[in-house]
């Protein structure tokens, strides 16, 4: 017999490790399809399929004709005289692939988030309100697939080998506040109250810090977004000067000012520079205030802490890696990916101060 729906924090410990659980693997989901689309960003396999079909487009070619007909498609478009004219069908099968993969990776999660959820519906074992949440999440999946056919549509235009930058900060954007909000929902399912915390200034300012931290971080990810849009990583491949300076020369070359930010390469990657060393050193700043002694967090907290400034060092050696050896296919795929997991890493951080409670 289905069981009588119940509050969140009132679900028995295996549904919430059943659930939460099943929100995880779409988070993990979700990072290889950054991963892929990094991917296929950086093999330029992201303009291959000319078509979108949301079904059928889950079945590969199966025949000749049906490869050379995508064949005949994708010459029509400027990327392949200005870039891979007379690679012939083998070439275009190598990037058709990734593009191929990427777009069958969406679909798979979809069926991945809809399938257990009408079945926990239907067993009784959610909440109407959290039912309601998880299909606007199937929903906001869906249409990711149609802004990421948007993004590439802009890689059809005249003279065009690359998608628009803002479209792709858009795309990418999405899919991040996709990824939170599952990875949100799936933390307060699996701790639905929050670890006992002390009122001391110690913890106020944790979580101020941790606050401004993550919102630091969103702002370096989309100002990476357009690094990764304009091929702006591939200039100035050393660090941590520019071409010998600490700011580029020609950074405020555009007018407005603003213009620079979104258009002018050597800006675009200076911003992401600086702002991903704000992010970090906002981070130590967290790690300073949260585990100091009489700081008054409690052990989960603590050890988020402690791996949120791991992961920050990863994922900054990451991009100055990447940079170093001018972004190399799998170096600027991971380090777009652990882009996400830092993000990740941070909400878990922010879940474990939530709603403190004052203790005696």
């Amino acid at each position: 017999m289905p069981t009588t729906p119940q509050r969140q924090q009132d679900m028995t410990p295996a549904h919430r490790r059943l659930i939460s659980g099943w929100l995880f693997l779409l988070c993990f989901m979700l990072l290889g399809m950054i991963a892929i689309g990094g991917v296929t960003r950086l093999t330029g396999s992201g303009l291959s399929i000319m078509d979108w079909q949301p079904v059928s487009g889950m079945i590969p070619p199966l025949s000749h004709a049906e490869w050379e007909r995508l064949f005949a498609l994708y010459q029509t478009i400027p990327q392949y005289h200005l870039q891979h004219e007379g690679f012939g069908l083998e070439g275009f099968q190598k990037i058709f692939w990734a593009e191929w993969i990427h777009r069958f990776w969406g679909r798979l999660m979809g069926l991945v988030l809809l399938a257990p959820l009408v079945w926990f519906v239907v067993r009784g074992m959610i909440t109407r309100r959290l039912a309601v949440r998880l299909f606007v999440f199937f929903i906001l999946g869906a249409l990711q697939g149609a802004i990421g056919w948007f993004m590439v549509a802009s890689g059809f235009r005249a003279n065009s080998t690359a998608v628009e930058p803002v479209r792709l900060v858009l795309h990418l954007s999405a899919a991040l506040l996709l990824y939170g909000a599952i990875l949100w929902t799936a933390f307060s399912i699996r701790w639905p109250q929050p670890e006992p915390t002390p009122f001391t200034p110690g913890v106020k300012l944790t979580r101020r810090l941790a606050c401004l931290s993550i919102g630091l971080l969103c702002i370096t990810i989309i100002a990476g977004g357009f690094t990764a849009g304009t091929h702006a990583g591939f200039l100035f491949n050393t660090f941590p000067l520019m071409d010998g300076h600490l700011v580029p020369a020609d950074y405020a070359q555009l007018s407005p000012l603003w213009m620079n930010w979104i258009v002018n390469k050597a800006a675009i990657q200076f911003d992401h520079r600086l702002l991903a060393t704000l992010t970090a050193l906002s981070i130590g700043a967290v790690l300073l205030a949260g585990l100091r002694r009489g700081a008054g967090l409690g052990p989960q907290a603590q050890n988020g802490i402690i791996l949120l400034g791991w992961a920050v060092l990863v994922q900054y050696a990451l991009g100055v890696t990447t940079l170093l050896l001018v972004v190399p296919v799998w170096a600027g795929a991971v380090h777009q990916t652990f882009a996400a997991v830092l993000l990740g890493v941070m909400l878990y951080v922010l879940h474990t101060l939530r709603r403190g409670r004052p203790q005696g």
